[in-house]
């Protein structure tokens, strides 16, 4: 079965996110494999948005281990409290970082990588992954971009 994104890339950032979030909810809404909706996630935000690097990490006993994603390659295993994706799943909250150079202890997985935005999803209560979204530019992400991404989000923890 072939799939395809319908993006206006002239649009606004509120206005693609409008528009592919209900995508992304067809294209998961069938189907119970979490790997499978994750990698499907992380292809239609780097398609849809034009995100630098997107991925998931999985929290597998006392680290988070990385998931699909799309971009360069990228760090594979995280402790709790380090680098940005850390510091989410010990906070249990979303951070927008505007510039990672000034983040206390980030994990430069790529040098290209300037600034991010990491959301946490539940599962009875714990954070069981976290979207990682890396920007090649500095102050990329914003309220919008939170709002967005944790709506896509609440739409994943219902297949966790």
């Amino acid at each position: 079965m072939a799939e395809e994104l319908i993006i206006n890339t002239g649009a606004s950032k509120r206005k693609k996110y409008q528009s592919l979030l209900p995508q992304i909810e067809g294209l998961i809404s069938g189907e119970q494999d979490l790997v499978a909706n994750l990698a499907n996630t992380v292809a239609a935000l780097k398609y849809g948005m034009g995100f630098f690097w997107v991925g998931f990490y999985i929290v597998k006993n006392d680290e988070l281990v990385l998931g699909p994603f799309q971009g360069p390659i990228a760090c594979t295993r995280i402790k709790k409290g380090k680098g940005v994706c850390g510091a989410c799943w010990e906070r249990g909250e979303t951070i927008v970082v505007p510039n990672v150079d000034e983040f206390p202890g980030h994990i430069a997985c790529s040098s290209d990588s300037k600034s991010e935005i990491v959301v946490p999803a539940f599962k009875n209560g714990e954070v069981a992954l976290i979207l990682d979204v890396d920007s090649d530019k500095l102050n990329d992400f914003d309220e919008t971009d939170k709002a967005y991404l944790e709506q896509l989000i609440h739409l994943l923890e219902q297949k966790l």
